[in-house]
């Protein structure tokens, strides 16, 4: 169970599936949820950066911003620190004197700073409706019915169950609950090592192609070793003897971004530009993952980068914002760097937090107005804790 406090009324009320998609034109080829809306617009207030500096000025040391790689320009100049979304949790962790934690990102990163940051502080969100189309393929209800159908097959008691942090508070609480570990893209290999070490069996939450990558790329698995399951079929689509067979019992999510690039995408840029690298993430479809130079969290493309020579073409297959801000910031190091796609597109859901909504979060917080608090039930948060410490306990 989620808790949502907020001061006075809002315009959008939040659901588990509460997105503004930003565009009109969707392309047929990629996965469900993608929508390209070409560039974004310009904050529509000229005063919006002058009235952020001056609300976070008076709020001071009461107030620590966090900003996800995948944030905007326009957000990320205000944020204390950057990073993905369990490193800036963390780090909020480590700010104990700071009131107020603003995360801009999406909800289930508001949630896990919630988690892990003292009862004293208070997590925000500057828009409810920024919620992360993967995470919202997994809900508590389904995998409840998940773990149903697995016992009735036999199977539950060798099957450890294995959450992608880009999940709920309720999916990381069943997952502490059941005896399984949080993973991210960086430690995902790790993750399952352990889960192996535990039981026959994973059940992998919700992005089935960061597991299904792990688990054939780093691990040595075939594609046979894993099934997929998909929560809007009967026993989820799979036979008793299916279950039985598989090693990876992959949930059918997916990030709607990463989840656009394909072959054609790899195989056009390698055209265009002769010697590029190709540099995706791992939530990338495994043929795409296949047809790369290299794979790696966002933390790893970063590091790529900056050690990269001068002169390096690369074509990166991530969120655009972060690739736009890497081009530029590498322009000046002789290195190119290009979005793997060519058709423009965010995170439609991330770019929710944008400049008139931290302007409104840092202006009522500074005048004492607590707005759009993030809360974790107790129960849940300590079950979830207890799968995040598990992760934390990785070699």
């Amino acid at each position: 169970m989620r808790v949502v406090t907020t001061a006075q009324p809002l315009d959008v009320q939040p659901t588990p599936l509460a997105l503004l998609l930003l565009g009109r034109e969707a392309d047929p080829k990629s996965e469900r949820g993608v929508e390209c809306p070409g560039d974004l617009p310009s904050p529509s207030d000229p005063n919006l950066v002058k009235r952020a500096r001056a609300a976070k000025e008076k709020l001071g040391d009461k107030v620590f911003i966090l900003g996800h790689h995948y944030q905007r320009d326009e957000v990320i100049e205000f944020a204390d620190v950057t990073g993905d979304s369990f490193k800036l949790a963390k780090d909020a962790a480590a700010k104990p004197e700071a009131e107020y934690i603003v995360f801009c990102g999406v909800h289930f990163m508001a949630e896990s700073a919630d988690i892990l940051t003292s009862d004293d502080q208070k997590v925000v969100l500057p828009d409810l409706a920024a919620g992360c189309s993967m995470a919202d393929m997994a809900t508590a209800e389904q995998v409840a019915e998940c773990w149903d159908v697995l016992t009735e097959a036999g199977v539950a008691g060798d099957t450890v169950p294995v959450s992608y942090m880009n999940s709920s508070a309720d999916i990381k609480a069943f997952t502490g609950k059941h005896g399984g570990t949080i993973c991210t893209s960086s430690n995902a290999k790790k993750a399952l090592e352990w889960a192996f070490e535990q039981g026959e069996k994973i059940l992998f939450l919700p992005d089935q192609h960061l597991g299904r990558n792990t688990a054939v790329r780093d691990m040595g698995m075939s594609l046979d070793d894993c099934v997929l399951y998909n929560p809007h079929k009967p026993n989820g689509g799979l036979t008793a003897e299916q279950l039985r067979n598989a090693k990876m019992i992959l949930w059918r999510g997916h990030c709607s971004v990463h989840g656009r690039f394909s072959v054609d995408s790899v195989e056009d840029v390698r055209a265009r530009i002769p010697g590029v690298n190709v540099l995706v993430h791992p939530e990338c479809k495994h043929e795409v993952v296949a047809a790369a130079d290299y794979v790696g969290s966002t933390e790893y493309i970063i590091k790529m980068l900056e050690a990269a020579p001068a002169g390096s073409k690369w074509a990166i297959g991530t969120e655009l914002n972060l690739v736009r801000r890497l081009a530029n910031r590498f322009a000046a190091e002789d290195k190119e760097v290009v979005f793997l796609d060519k058709t423009v597109c965010f995170c439609s859901t991330m770019n929710r937090i944008d400049l008139p909504h931290l302007v409104w979060t840092l202006e009522s917080l500074a005048e004492g107005t607590l707005v759009n608090r993030i809360q974790v039930d107790k129960e849940t948060e300590s079950f979830a804790k207890l799968a995040l410490e598990r992760m934390l306990a990785l070699p």
